[in-house]
C-alpha cells in the first residue's frame, strides 16, 4: 500500500493528518507540495491536505476531484468541520483494524526520543544492557522522565529504570546470552529476537512455551538463526487501545513449541487480539523493530 499526502506549503492542516496517520499505520508516508493548480489537477489535490492511497483519494467522489490550491476541511462521523480525518476514519480507509504486527510497530516507533540528548541517554541506556546485563546509573531524573513518557522506557515508582525496550530489568522468561559473557532478559519474545540484529552480536535465547513448560532456544551465529524445537512459532497481540506496550502488549508475544499449542492458546485467550507468526515473519518483525535502534545492526539475520 503507497500513502502519499499532497499539501500546500505550509499548510496548518497536515500536522493532524500526519500524526494520525502515525497513529493508525507504521506505512511510510510520502508528502509532496503542491503549488499549483496544474499540479493539484495532475496529482489529484482536492485542497491540502490530501491522503492518496494507492493513488486514490478515499475521502473523495469516486471519478472526481474538485481540484486546486485550498485548504480543505473534513467532517468527522457526527457531521463536525474538521481539519483532517478522524483516526477511526483513516482505519476505515486503510482497510480496517491493522494486523498486530502493524500496532506494535507504530507503538515502538513513536516511542522513539527525538530530543538529541534523550537520544543520546536512550542509547546509553541500551549499550548499558547489553554489555552488563544492567542499566546504568547516574542519569538524570528529567531525562528518564522524558524517556518514560514516550515509552522509550518504563520507571518504577521510584524512579528507576525497569524496562527499556528490548531489555528488562528484572528476570523473564525470555532470557538473552549476548556473545559469550553477558546475561540479559527480554521483554517479549519479538524483544529477545530484536537483540541480535540491534547489536550485530551472536545470541542465544532461552524461553519457555507458556501453554506446557518446555524449552525453546533460538540461536543466531553469524547472521544464521536457528530455533529448537524446529516447529516453534511465535505469538504477537497488541492491544490497539494504547498504553505502554509494556503492559499492553509484553504479555502477549511468546514463543510457543509447536502450531497445536499455540493454537491451544490463542483458544483459551479469545480476548486477546492476535495472529500466530512463524519464525521467519518473527525475525522480520525484530529486525525492523530494532535492528536499527543503535545504527550498529549491520547483520543480516537469516533462518537456518
Amino acid at each position: 500500500m503507497r500513502l502519499e499526502v499532497l499539501h500546500l506549503p505550509d499548510c496548518p492542516n497536515l500536522s493532524p493528518l500526519l500524526e494520525r496517520l502515525a497513529l493508525v499505520t507504521d506505512l511510510p508516508v510520502a508528502t509532496r507540495v503542491i503549488e499549483s493548480d496544474a499540479d493539484a489537477a495532475r496529482f489529484g489535490m482536492a485542497g491540502s491536505p490530501t491522503l492518496l492511497i494507492d493513488g486514490v483519494d478515499p475521502f473523495g467522489e469516486p471519478g472526481e476531484c474538485e481540484c486546486g490550491l485550498s485548504c480543505r476541511l473534513y467532517r468527522d462521523d457526527e457531521g463536525r468541520i474538521v481539519p483532517a480525518p478522524s483516526v477511526e476514519q483513516l482505519r476505515a480507509a486503510l482497510g480496517g483494524d491493522p494486523p498486530p504486527g502493524e500496532v506494535l510497530s507504530a507503538w515502538r516507533t513513536r516511542a522513539l526520543p527525538f530530543d538529541e540528548d534523550e537520544r543520546a541517554a536512550h542509547q546509553l541506556i541500551l549499550r548499558s544492557f547489553a554489555a552488563t546485563g544492567r542499566a546504568p546509573d547516574d542519569l538524570q531524573a528529567e531525562v528518564l522522565q522524558s524517556l518514560h513518557d514516550v515509552d522509550a522506557i518504563r520507571l518504577t515508582s521510584y524512579g528507576e529504570i525497569a524496562v527499556a525496550y528490548p531489555f528488562s530489568a528484572v528476570p523473564t522468561r525470555h532470557r538473552v546470552r549476548i556473545g559469550e559473557q553477558v546475561e540479559a532478559y527480554a521483554m517479549c519474545a519479538i524483544d529477545a529476537l530484536g537483540i541480535a540484529p540491534m547489536l550485530g552480536q551472536d545470541t542465544v535465547i532461552e524461553s519457555v512455551d507458556v501453554t506446557n513448560g518446555r524449552p525453546i532456544r533460538v540461536v543466531t551465529r553469524a547472521g544464521v538463526t536457528s530455533w529448537e524445537p524446529a516447529g516453534a512459532l511465535v505469538f504477537i497481540g497488541a492491544d490497539a487501545g494504547g498504553g505502554p506496550s509494556a503492559d499492553c502488549c509484553c504479555d502477549y508475544l511468546n514463543f510457543f513449541t509447536d502450531s497445536s499449542s499455540a493454537r491451544a492458546w490463542v483458544a483459551a485467550h479469545p480476548d486477546v487480539p492476535g495472529q500466530i507468526i512463524n519464525q521467519s515473519d518473527a525475525e522480520s518483525l525484530a529486525v525492523w523493530l530494532f535492528g536499527q535502534l543503535l545504527g550498529s545492526g549491520e547483520m543480516a539475520v537469516e533462518s537456518a
